[in-house]
C-alpha cells in the first residue's frame, strides 16, 4: 500500500535532517510522498524539490504556522503553498524580522540568568536553521549549562521561565486566510494536543471553517484510537478533510519516526489523493482556463516543452485550472505530442485543425465539429491542381495526399503521421474532413493566387488563413479557434472573461480576440502581436510562455 507523511520538519526549522537527507529517508522509508512543512519558515522547500526530481517521490511544499488563540499556541498547516509569492514571501519576511528581534531580547536575557550567549553566536551554532527554543535547549545542553534538554525548559525558557519572552503571533483565522492566498490547503494540526475541552475546540473549527479551514489532522503519531475517532468525527460534522503526520523531527524527537510515528502510524495515499481532488475542486484557479497553441507557442523551435512550463501548467490545473492544447495539427499529431510531453492533466481538452474538431481527453471523443462537405473538399483539391500548388487532406489517423513530394515530407518532420498516397482522394476518405492544408515551400505568390480564386468560386463558406509563412489553411467558415473557444468556455460553463489565449500567428488572431486576454508571444507575426492584449518578453525558446502565469497571479 502507498504511504505519505503530511507533516515533516527539517533542519531549516527545529529538525535534525536536511531537506536533501528528508527525501532520501523518505524514500528508505518507501513513502510516496511527503510534506516539508518547517515551522513558519519556506527556506528548505525548494532544496527539497530539487533533491526528489527524478526519485519519484514527491515532496509537497508547506508550512506550519504558529498562531495564538484564547491563550493557547495553535498550529496550522498549509499544504501546497505557493512559496515563491510575493505577498506571501513578504509576509514571511516581516514575520522573521519580528522573530529576530525576539530572539535578541532572548539572548540579553540568558546572559543576565547566567548562559552567556549572543544572537550571532546562535546563528552560527544552527546555520540555516529557524531559531526556535528547541535550539537553545540543545544549545545548552551541549555546553554544559544543564544536564538535559528539559531541564533547560524548565530552568529558564519554558513559558513561565525567566527568560521566555512571547512571541507576537497571528490568529488561526489568519493563517487560514493567509494559506489561502498562498493557494494553499489549510489544515488544523494535531488539535488533540491543544487540551481544549470539546466545546472549544468545536468553537474553534467552526469558526476556522469559516474563513476556509480546508483539512484536520486526524492521524497523528500520538492519537490513541478513540483521540483519531473523535478527530475524524469533528472532521465529518464540518465537512473537512482527513489528513495526517508524523510530525516528524528527527533526533529532536526521539524514537518518532518518519511515516510511522511510533510505531503503529500509518497514513494511506488516498488521504493525499482526497486533498488534490479538493484543490482542482475549490483552487483558485477552478474558473480560468488558458487556451495554448502550440508549435512556436507553448513549445520551443525544437517540439520540447521546458520543465518550467510543465510544472507551471501542473500548479495550474491542481489547483482547478483548465488546460486546452489549441492547434492547427490534426487531432492525432496532438494526443501524439501530449502523450510524449506528459501533458496528462486532468481535465484537459484539445482544439485540434485550427478550430475545426474540440475533443475532450478525458471522455476521449470529439465535442464539437466543424467538417468540409465533400463537395468543397473537391474543389479545393481541383483549384490546387490548377494553381501547382501541393495540398492535402486527412483521415483521423492518416494524410491523404495526391503526391509524395517534397512538400509533404516537409510537412512530415514534425506532424508524424501516415500518409496514404492516392489521386482519388474522395474515396479514400471515410468520412468528411475537417481542414485542408496547401503548402508552398518557395513563397507565398502561388498561395496567394490560390487563395483569391478560391474566394471566388466558393464564396464566405470556407475560411483561409495562414498557420506558417509556408502553410495556407482552409476549413469551413464556423471553424476557428475562435469559435471553438466559446464553445468550449460555454459548455464548461467558464466565463469568457476568464479564459487566456496564447498564441503566434495569423490562425491564432480569432482565438486571441475572443478570449479574455490574449496574449501573442514576441517572436510572433505583426498581426498577430496587434490584436493581443500582451506581447511576452522572452520568446518560445527562453520560456515566454510563462509570463501568462505572472499575468494570472496579478
Amino acid at each position: 500500500m502507498k504511504t505519505v507523511d503530511l507533516h515533516v520538519h527539517s533542519n531549516k526549522s527545529d529538525g535534525s535532517f536536511s531537506p536533501e537527507e528528508l527525501v532520501s529517508y523518505a524514500i528508505e522509508k518507501g513513502l510516496s510522498a511527503f510534506a516539508l512543512s518547517d515551522h513558519d519558515t519556506t527556506e528548505g522547500i525548494e532544496a527539497a524539490v530539487q533533491a526528489a526530481k527524478g526519485t519519484g517521490i514527491e515532496v509537497i511544499p508547506a508550512i506550519e504556522f504558529s498562531t495564538e488563540y484564547e491563550g493557547k499556541d495553535i498550529h496550522i498547516l498549509g499544504l501546497y503553498i505557493d512559496y515563491s509569492g510575493k505577498e506571501f514571501k513578504k509576509y514571511l519576511k516581516d514575520f522573521q524580522d519580528s522573530r529576530d528581534l525576539r530572539n535578541r531580547k532572548m539572548c540579553e536575557k540568558l546572559t543576565e540568568h547566567g548562559v552567556p550567549v549572543t544572537y550571532e553566536e546562535m546563528r552560527e551554532y544552527f546555520p540555516g536553521s529557524v531559531l526556535t527554543r528547541a535550539h537553545y535547549a540543545k544549545y545548552m545542553w551541549e555546553k554544559g549549562f544543564v544536564k538535559s534538554m528539559s531541564e533547560a525548559f524548565d530552568r529558564y525558557i519554558g513559558d513561565h521561565a525567566p527568560c521566555f519572552l512571547p512571541r507576537e503571533k497571528v490568529t488561526p483565522m489568519q493563517a487560514v486566510e493567509l494559506i489561502l492566498r498562498a493557494g494553499g490547503v489549510p489544515i488544523l494540526a494535531h488539535p488533540v494536543l491543544y487540551h481544549l475541552s470539546d466545546e472549544r475546540l468545536d468553537k474553534l473549527v467552526a469558526q476556522l471553517k469559516g474563513v476556509g479551514l480546508a483539512g484536520i489532522e486526524a492521524i497523528y503519531s500520538t492519537y490513541t484510537s478513540s483521540e483519531e475517532r473523535q478527530m475524524r468525527a469533528l472532521a465529518d460534522k464540518y465537512d473537512l478533510l482527513i489528513s495526517g503526520g508524523s510530525d516528524f523531527h528527527g533526533t529532536t524527537k526521539p524514537n518518532l519516526d518518519l511515516g510511522c510515528g511510533y510505531g503503529k502510524l500509518c497514513i494511506p495515499y488516498d488521504i493525499l489523493e482526497n486533498i488534490k481532488e479538493y484543490r482542482r475542486k475549490n483552487g483558485r484557479y477552478k474558473n480560468r482556463i488558458i487556451f495554448s497553441d502550440m508549435d512556436g507557442t507553448l513549445l520551443d523551435d525544437r517540439k520540447n516543452l521546458s520543465p518550467r512550463i510543465y510544472e507551471a501548467i501542473d500548479n495550474f490545473t491542481a489547483q482547478g485550472g483548465r488546460f486546452v492544447l489549441s492547434s492547427g495539427r490534426p487531432l492525432a499529431s496532438i494526443l501524439e505530442t501530449r502523450e510524449k510531453l506528459g501533458l496528462n492533466f486532468p481535465g484537459t481538452f484539445v482544439i485540434a485543425y485550427n478550430g475545426a474538431l474540440v475533443y475532450d481527453c478525458e471522455q476521449e471523443k470529439s465535442i464539437w465539429e466543424q467538417r468540409v462537405p465533400y463537395n468543397y473538399v473537391k474543389k479545393v483539391l481541383q483549384l490546387s491542381n490548377e494553381c501547382d500548388v501541393h495540398a492535402h487532406t486527412y483521415t483521423d489517423n492518416s494524410i491523404i495526399s495526391p503526391k509524395d513530394n517534397e512538400e509533404l515530407a516537409y510537412y512530415r518532420e514534425h506532424i508524424h503521421m501516415p500518409a496514404i498516397i492516392t489521386d482519388d482522394i474522395i474515396s479514400a476518405l471515410d468520412k468528411e474532413p475537417f481542414k485542408l492544408i496547401l503548402i508552398q515551400l518557395d513563397g507565398k505568390d502561388k498561395l496567394e493566387a490560390f487563395r483569391n480564386t478560391l474566394e471566388s468560386r466558393t464564396g464566405d463558406k470556407l475560411h483561409t488563413f495562414y498557420s506558417s509563412s509556408v502553410y495556407l489553411e482552409c476549413c469551413m467558415k464556423e471553424a476557428s479557434k475562435g469559435n471553438a473557444i466559446r464553445f468550449l468556455c460555454g459548455h464548461l460553463g467558464i466565463d469568457i472573461k476568464n479564459s487566456i489565449a496564447a498564441g503566434d500567428a495569423a490562425n491564432d488572431i480569432s482565438m486571441l480576440q475572443a478570449a479574455g486576454y490574449g496574449v501573442c508571444m514576441c517572436n510572433g507575426t505583426e498581426d498577430a502581436k496587434a490584436v493581443a492584449d500582451y506581447v511576452t518578453k522572452s520568446d518560445n525558446n527562453h520560456n515566454g510562455f510563462m509570463e501568462i502565469f505572472d499575468k494570472i497571479k496579478g
